[in-house]
């Protein structure tokens, strides 16, 4: 039986039986993670897991020249620090907050405890990864194959499933570095939404204004890595 009334929004703490998540409760610290804060760089030691309840944070992968791509968002759905149970004990793309907000923070040898003994708790880490993977792998197609356009909205659908807010404090060379194009692209992307009637776009602030219309823009990319996420976890994401 899953527990209920507790303080978590987190999905995949709330989905544990009650015995499950009161034997982490001890060691779940609850923190605000600040817009812009590494959780952890590439290559190094992940000391901590994250569950986020309100912020957003992508995981991004850093080229050489230092451009940077986003490979992954993660919101309340899920949680930072899959190479720890994974045994892998570090990854090569950067966590960084991209917005403001609460989670629950676990030390990485708690988790790995509770992961090793086998119960629900793993079963869940385990099809969060693969969840994860699903978008990460759909993302690359996207990036491949579908116009600008498309990728944005994609996009947008997928931080509002983060953050649960219609207005969204984005700049133009923050979703630029997010999808991995030009300026440019992102401007000319963002006007057509806005003639629409899909979003209005101001410098610095998007506002979604039709989230069927914005779906009906998005690819199929948004509803291929919803529904498997629903399928595994019984969540929605984007």
């Amino acid at each position: 039986m899953s527990k209920k009334n507790i303080n978590s929004e987190n999905q995949l703490l709330n989905n544990l039986p009650l015995s499950e998540y009161q034997r982490l409760l001890p060691h779940l610290q609850e923190v605000m993670l600040v817009s812009g804060s590494v959780l952890h760089e590439p290559y190094d030691a992940i000391n901590y897991a994250y569950f986020p309840v309100s912020a957003m944070i992508s995981l991004v992968s850093i080229m050489e020249d230092g451009s940077t791509t986003e490979i992954g968002l993660i919101g309340n759905e899920g949680m930072i620090g899959v190479p720890i149970f994974l045994g892998g004990e570090y990854t090569i793309s950067r966590a960084i907050v991209q917005m403001a907000g609460s989670s629950f923070k676990l030390r990485a040898d708690i988790l790995k405890q509770e992961f090793d003994r086998g119960g629900v708790f793993q079963k869940i880490l385990l099809l969060h990864t693969q969840a994860r993977l699903t978008q990460i792998a759909q993302s690359a197609a996207c990036n491949r194959q579908h116009k600008i356009e498309a990728r944005l909205a994609r996009w947008l659908l997928s931080v509002y499933d983060c953050v649960l807010k219609d207005e969204l404090d984005l700049t133009q060379e923050f979703i630029s570095n997010m999808l991995g194009i030009r300026r440019a692209g992102v401007t000319i992307a963002a006007h057509a939404l806005q003639d629409a009637g899909i979003i209005r776009y101001n410098r610095g602030k998007i506002v979604i204004l039709d989230h069927k219309k914005l779906e009906e823009a998005s690819c199929e990319c948004y509803r291929v890595v919803q529904n498997e996420f629903i399928r595994l976890l019984g969540s929605r994401r984007g």
